[in-house]
């Protein structure tokens, strides 16, 4: 098998990248596995390899012969060729029950959890309503083609190529209208002065990238434009212009019978690395405020454009009362939040407990945690910097419960340890990588924990990502 051949081939499974998988007959007799972008379970198709390895290739779907019965018609057109939402020709029930399944097979194929015994414990998944216009924060390349157009919008996958983007089905509408309305600002500018874009080869150009985050409770916005230079660089004339398109689109999302949202801050955050990190450390508000907020199960939140904040915030609430739900708590309880970020789980839980500790590595994510309890009025969380793995002991007694939510490479081996240590009666641990989860609940398993309840979430519609939060209680306990 050769690169652009062409084989006629039947999806049988899905990636976790959203490709769908077929298998070829090799000369031998063994099955060649073939992975096949915007292909869906059930399709008949034709395909051209693109990449051949030793026992895989990657394939272009060429022609679809026979379509599935779960594929569908995607509602946004760019679906194809965008690198975000990679299943939304696959029907939503079909996308979860796949996640499920995923979940279930790392668990039980890493994790070592008997498939009869994780039947008995699973929670059916957690599924929006509506699976559309739920991300609080978008984050958009800036570019030009080849001829001069301005261009806004999503990396195409496996490519830094822009897709041009005119709406976005996932984000909140005020990004649809925000493009709108300064897509001619900037084209108009960049005619003038071709060095307002950022070319990525040639590491020139000013502009790379425009985010936005959304408070869903307070409808308010915040703009950021990622620049490769100082701030003086971004002229106050174009500072202006761009702050009056941003008020014209806020308006028209209200004027259209949406929800009510205001521009609250604009800021500059400075990146001049060649890099593929999107943000700096440096952030400047030229307009407004410096944060925006959002509420979550009745705690509000300051959010910053560089705070880790959970994008789905209708499925996060879900998630959140489950962890509770898992954690037990009464009132007289000490936890510690492991990974806690700006403290969305550790506050959510402080009003429920007589103690909470939380720990992250990230200086500001810190400060803004202690902020964020100020303002709620909560005295009972503390915040401490550092490596968890190093902050968390048994100085406040052996805690009742851990919760650890860590980034998709799982806990430091050396945290697992640590947890094993301060032997709490309660582990909850919420994963955003079902792999990572199994290999971490294997370790704790192997040091006297068992799984006692699992749910998935669908926090990343359309993707083939998720969320999953499960409690692992003591061998020797059972769970509430």
């Amino acid at each position: 098998m050769k690169k652009n051949e062409q084989y006629e081939i039947t999806i049988e499974d899905i990636s976790n990248e959203g490709a769908g998988i077929g298998h070829l007959q090799t000369d031998e007799g063994g099955l060649f596995a073939v992975f096949v972008k915007d292909a869906v379970p059930g399709d008949r198709c034709l395909v051209q390899l693109t990449k051949v390895k030793k026992s895989y290739a990657f394939a272009r779907l060429m022609k679809l012969i026979t379509p599935g019965e779960d594929r569908v018609q995607p509602l946004c057109k760019n679906a194809a060729r965008c690198g975000g939402c990679t299943m939304m020709q696959l029907s939503y029930p079909a996308q979860l029950a796949l996640k499920e399944k995923k979940v279930k097979d790392c668990l039980t194929r890493i994790g070592g959890v008997p498939a009869e015994e994780l039947d008995a414990i699973m929670e059916p998944i957690e599924r929006m309503e509506i699976p559309f216009y739920f991300r609080n924060k978008m984050q958009f390349p800036v570019g030009v083609d080849k001829d001069g157009r301005v261009q806004i919008g999503f990396y195409a996958g496996r490519t830094h190529s822009i897709i041009d983007l005119e709406r976005c089905p996932i984000g909140h509408p005020v990004n649809d209208c925000i493009l709108r309305h300064i897509r001619p600002v900037l084209q108009a500018e960049y005619d003038k002065d071709p060095n307002l874009i950022y070319n990525e080869e040639s590491h020139t150009g000013l502009l790379r990238h425009i985010l936005t985050r959304v408070g869903y409770t307070s409808g308010e916005v915040m703009v950021c434009f990622v620049i490769n230079g100082e701030p003086e660089e971004f002229r106050e004339s174009l500072r202006q212009k761009l702050a009056d398109a941003l008020q014209a689109a806020a308006s028209e999302v209200v004027a259209g019978g949406g929800l009510a949202v205001t521009i609250t801050g604009v800021s500059l955050n400075i990146n001049k690395e060649k890099t593929n990190r999107i943000l700096g450390d440096r952030t400047v508000t030229i307009f407004g405020a410096d944060v925006i907020r959002d509420t979550l199960l009745g705690v509000e939140f300051e959010i910053s454009p560089v705070s880790f904040y959970q994008v789905n915030p209708v499925q996060t609430e879900k998630l959140y009362k489950k962890v509770a739900e898992y954690a037990g708590l009464s009132g007289g309880e000490t936890v510690w939040d492991l990974y806690c970020g700006i403290g969305t789980i550790s506050l959510s839980l402080a009003r429920q407990a007589k103690k909470v500790f939380g720990v992250e590595i990230v200086p500001q994510a810190i400060e803004d945690a202690k902020k964020n309890a100020r303002r709620n009025g909560i005295d009972n969380a503390e915040f401490y910097c550092g490596k968890a793995e190093d902050v968390a002991t048994d100085s406040h007694g052996t805690p009742d419960c851990v919760v650890v939510d860590p980034p998709r490479k799982g806990c430091d081996p050396k945290l697992i340890e640590t947890i094993l240590k301060l032997s709490p009666p309660k582990v909850v641990y919420v994963s955003c990588d079902p792999a990572t989860l199994a290999r971490d609940i294997k370790l704790l398993a192997a040091g006297g924990y068992r799984l006692q309840k699992a749910q998935v979430f669908d926090q990343f519609c359309h993707s083939s990502h998720c969320e999953t939060c499960c409690l692992l209680t003591k061998a020797n306990d059972s769970a509430d």
